[in-house]
């Protein structure tokens, strides 16, 4: 993307450089995002940089689980579940920035644009900036979609092929944020189709002005976005990925919010009386994957071994220290439908090196235990697990070669399957179980790129959380998601290390910034006191 001289310029230089009357809030985020294109973003980082310029048909309450309405006024569903009319509002304005000036309001041609794109190859759009859709296709919905229709400009009819329960909220998710299909129309027939999604423009609270990668973001507040102008005129992303960096400008008043702290510095962020610490059980989990497609650990006793040789306790309190809860379960013990009879396996050395000589290796053996390059809103410092984790297996024999990359790279070869051991995680995009059962346990998410980067597809778990999905009840499916988490235990495709608490520093000048359940970071409604 093109950048413009204030590059080079500070956060704290560019918010002294507003005018006086302007209100500016400067976000210490923790690193750059993938791009501006929703369908492919995976990453939380990404997630918080696009959700301030796009919309989609409907969202999330400020703060909650409940689904509202957004591009979509109202709805209806149909008695059996299987169609979804949308009536869209009329009216609503795109960005009119440097990039594209917009000749018509939103329409349903945009909403089908969008869903177009990840789900027909024949569409021009497919393959830019990347042919990976994985969130829609980890949700398994091009089997899903029958058909999506255009009644007219403002009404959408969406067929499906069987019942879906948590299809409303999975509309609500950033994969589904809606492009301009005019600006995409116009970029292709200028030959740079991809510019839509490095110069992007939405119908979303604020517009972006620059873009400057590991740097910075700009954004200017949407003088006629459709809920009404945001509270803040400015709003600036100050790339700044170390977690101490970002707790010096916090204290310094040179950013107003950050996110991922070091659990070490809680303790003087509470004795700051210019801070705040806004606190919330976080719905995420942090996990070490098993390649259940590669030797050993497609032996399931070799899982289970490995399981029982690394000593969970310790990695807690020696790195989430206050900010985290060992991981039994898949889902956090704050989602419905958690089992708390599951038993999580125990620390047991000699047990593991028993396992390990029944499974064929008394000798013990070698394996890679791949660790984030990055602090993720599940786990605070990978390389430190990685490393007591290392030393916990060379105990019952297994040497353990500690590898990593770039971020994009690691998630891209993990996603590939070249790993036998990796540390991942994952933080709710919905608030519906299906989101981490389905999403990163099923046999849809776990070819090739998906986000299953266990690569588990077995079949009687399979059965469970595709049945979840198909009835509406919400007792019938907190059952089945319950006998789901028996037999993720059974099977053990991951090493479940943590929930980590959300917790996040903000200035006091800051007012009415709301947690996100989801981790997100909106800006929309928040206000400052100058």
């Amino acid at each position: 993307m093109k950048t413009l001289m204030l590059a080079t310029l500070s956060a704290a230089a560019l918010m002294a450089a507003q005018p006086l009357a302007a209100k500016t809030l400067i976000y210490c985020s923790e690193g750059s995002p993938e791009n501006f294109a929703p369908s492919v973003n995976t990453t939380g980082t990404s997630f918080d940089a696009n959700t301030q310029i796009y919309d989609t048909l409907v969202q999330f309450e400020r703060g909650g689980t409940k689904v509202v309405p957004a591009l979509a006024e109202k709805w209806d569903i149909s008695a059996d579940g299987l169609v979804y009319t949308f009536n869209l509002r009329k009216g609503v304005k795109w960005h009119n920035t440097r990039a594209f000036k917009p000749t018509r309001d939103f329409n349903a041609d945009d909403f089908i644009f969008m869903i177009d794109r990840q789900w027909k190859e024949s569409d021009p759009y497919y393959k830019v900036t990347s042919s990976n859709h994985s969130y829609f296709n980890d949700m398994g919905m091009p089997k899903l979609l029958k058909s999506v229709e255009k009644i007219d400009d403002y009404t959408i009819r969406i067929t499906l092929n069987r019942p879906e329960a948590p299809f409303l909220s999975d509309l609500a998710m950033q994969y589904a944020s809606i492009q301009s299909k005019e600006y995409a129309d116009a970029m292709l027939k200028a030959g740079t189709p991809e510019k839509i999604d490095q110069d992007p423009i939405g119908t979303g609270p604020f517009s972006l002005v620059q873009y400057q990668k590991d740097a910075i973001i700009r954004y200017k507040a949407h003088p006629d976005y459709w809920a009404g102008k945001a509270k803040i005129d400015d709003l600036i992303f100050a790339i700044t990925p170390d977690a101490s960096v970002r707790w010096a400008k916090l204290q310094k008043g040179e950013c107003h919010v950050m996110p991922y702290p070091n659990p070490a510095d809680l303790d003087a962020m509470k004795k700051d009386a210019n801070v705040q610490i806004l606190e919330q059980p976080g719905l995420n989990i942090g996990y070490l994957a098993y390649n259940t497609a590669k030797k050993p650990f497609d032996d399931v006793k070799v899982r289970h071994a490995v399981n029982m040789a690394i000593n969970k306790k310790a990695i807690i309190d020696a790195v989430y220290l206050s900010s985290g809860i060992a991981a039994i379960n898949p889902i956090p013990p704050s989602m419905w439908s958690y089992n708390e009879t599951v038993k999580d396996d125990p620390f047991d050395p000699e047990a593991s090196k028993k396992m390990l000589a029944e499974a064929g290796y008394p000798n013990g053996m070698e394996i890679d235990l791949w660790a984030m390059p990055v602090q993720r809103p599940y786990n605070p410092n990978a390389k430190r697990i990685a490393e007591l984790m290392q030393a916990d297996l060379a105990k019952v024999g297994i040497k353990a070669e500690i590898k990593t990359f770039e971020w994009g790279e690691y998630r891209k070869r993990l996603q590939a399957g070249e790993h036998q051991t990796g540390m991942f995680g994952w933080t709710g995009d919905n608030g519906d179980p299906d989101n981490f059962l389905h999403t990163l346990l099923g046999c849809d998410a776990s070819k090739n790129n998906g986000g299953n980067v266990a690569k588990f597809c077995y079949q009687p778990f399979e059965d469970l959380v595709q049945k979840a999905k198909s009835i509406s009840d919400t007792a019938q499916r907190t059952e089945l998601y319950r006998q789901a988490q028996v037999i993720f235990k059974e099977q053990s495709p991951w090493f479940t290390i943590a929930h980590a608490v959300q917790l996040k520093p903000i200035r006091k000048e800051v007012k009415d910034f709301k947690l996100s359940p989801f981790s997100r970071h909106v800006f929309y409604g928040v206000d400052i006191t100058n």
